[in-house]
């Protein structure tokens, strides 16, 4: 007779990205159930989640207001990104999750050690179509699977670009190590906004005007700013059950335009939501 041993949860504790305080991010199986979120003694499926802030991350709340959570992209990106839309419930404690390695690596990996189940993404694209916010583009092309690719230009470095197929293993290997970043003459403007205030380099990749990493960040890997972008758009599209069965192409992409455009592609049907698979396939 085979013995099962249950799986225990996972929690992770680092500071904030801009409270920079101490917070924690727990992730435990609920067999059955939809990913939920956790905060004190709150809970609510993530698909009830609304965004209330785009201002250097994403924040989320309950419509009533009673839950909330700043920075959640880079968790929503591992979850994304693994294919992860039941199964798990996430507790948040420090008003953050937890900036960790600056990316989605840390998130991800623990999300692997759970052996959670997959399913399809709940979205696809209906038709083509090109939108636009400020200096943001979107383009939307019908696919059978996911394809998604950003293309970004930054002071310095010059032009990126980076794609993402779907797979959960190119995106545990190439897509969720890339750090967040930030340009050092920014540093005081951020910081008397209060943000920031838990930006340490060795988890933010900090620039020079030139685009060189400044110590002790580490120095920049190839295509890393276009990839972490990619990691964002990741996390944002996975709010509104994406990333969507189709090839989105995101030219300056940033938080707002992406949930302000994905709202409008949705409410003109570019994008339509389906059913999830059964977990496990896909």
């Amino acid at each position: 007779m085979a013995v099962v041993i249950p799986r225990l949860p996972i929690e992770l504790w680092g500071v904030g990205l801009h409270g920079g305080g101490p917070c924690s991010v727990r992730l435990a199986h609920a067999a059955g159930a939809p990913v939920t979120v956790r905060v004190g003694s709150e809970a609510a499926p993530v698909s009830s989640l609304r965004v209330t802030s785009t201002d250097r991350g994403v924040s989320v709340a309950t419509e009533d207001g009673r839950l909330g959570i700043a920075v959640v992209e880079h968790l929503f990106a591992a979850l994304g990104g693994l294919g992860i839309r039941s199964g798990v419930a996430i507790s948040v404690e420090g008003g953050e999750v937890p900036l960790l390695d600056g990316g989605a690596n840390e998130l991800a990996r623990a999300l692997l050690v759970l052996e959670l189940p997959r399913s399809r993404p709940s979205l696809r694209v209906t038709h083509g179509a090109t939108l636009h916010s400020g200096d943001s583009t979107y383009v939307f092309e019908p696919r059978d699977g996911v394809e998604l690719e950003v293309e970004v230009e930054f002071p310095g470095v010059g032009r990126e670009a980076a794609h993402f197929n779907g797979n959960a293993d190119t995106f545990v290997s190439e897509i969720a190590p890339a750090r967040t970043f930030g340009y050092a003459a920014e540093e005081q403007q951020l910081r008397a906004r209060g943000l920031a205030r838990g930006a340490h380099p060795h988890s933010v990749l900090v620039l020079d005007d030139c685009g060189h990493a400044v110590p002790p960040s580490a120095p920049r890997q190839p295509l890393e700013l276009a990839r972490h972008k990619l990691l964002d758009l990741v996390g944002d599209l996975y709010l509104h059950g994406g990333p969507p069965l189709g090839r989105l192409v995101a030219r300056r992409p940033g938080h707002r335009a992406t949930h302000q455009l994905v709202a409008l592609a949705l409410a003109e049907g570019i994008l339509e939501r389906i059913f999830e698979n059964p977990p496990g396939e896909g």
